[in-house]
């Protein structure tokens, strides 16, 4: 496949991005059906600690949460005790919400990385109408969960039709940080891996002990 003429590379900015927590909801989990409930959570929380790895201004929302919604994990408000969390009694596209539109555009960011439950409804609803707005827009489609993987495809299908590019966490981290040698770099990213992504952090760990070992292959110790 040949790339058109005009083809624009958008990367992700971290300095002119805003990360977007949009109904991870305790009971709205339940109805993700595409993921391994175990591996969902874990999605969930490393979409969350993004925002902190990379002091990205984070937005938390909910949708009627008083019902059987449910409130956001624990963790996710722990980790983001300071950030504004816009809790709508009825909208379900959360641009709907006046307190919402507002918090995101006093952030002065152009760009949005978002996830939510569910993915056709609350990150697809949501990220058309930054789209409409004139954002670029970024969705985690591992930390968006879906009532089955047809609808999720079918989501994101959507979504990239209208421009919006739906990348996997390891692919969001990986365009926040650019290069390892940066600040966040691999000082700070290891132990995130290690924490969310295991198949990364244990190839960190068999490394770091093949060093510790010495038993490091000529050219591998870094």
């Amino acid at each position: 496949m040949i790339c058109p003429a005009k083809f624009q590379f958008e990367r992700i900015n971290k300095d002119d991005v805003v990360l977007l927590v949009v109904d991870h909801q305790i009971g709205l989990f339940q109805l993700t059906r595409d993921f391994q409930a175990d591996q969902f959570r874990n999605n969930v929380l490393a979409h969350a600690e993004l925002g902190k790895v990379f002091n990205l201004p984070t937005i938390l929302t909910t949708s009627a949460e008083t019902g059987p919604n449910g409130p956001l994990p624990k963790e996710i408000i722990e980790m983001h005790p300071n950030a504004p969390l816009i809790k709508r009694n009825g909208e379900v596209d959360a641009w709907d919400n006046e307190d919402f539109r507002k918090a995101v555009k006093a952030t002065g960011k152009k760009q949005v990385i978002l996830a939510g439950i569910t993915t056709d409804v609350c990150t697809a609803f949501l990220a058309l109408s930054l789209r409409a707005e004139g954002y670029t827009v970024f969705a985690n489609a591992e930390a968006s969960g879906a009532l089955s993987q047809r609808i999720a495809d079918d989501a994101n299908d959507r979504m990239r039709a209208a421009g919006v590019h739906v990348l996997s966490l390891f692919a969001v981290m990986c365009d926040l940080m650019r290069d390892w040698r940066n600040t966040p770099g691999s000082l700070e990213l290891l132990p995130f891996l290690d924490k969310y992504l295991a198949v990364y952090g244990y190839l960190t760990r068999g490394h770091a002990a093949a060093v510790n070992r010495g038993v490091i292959l000529p050219g591998e110790s870094e």
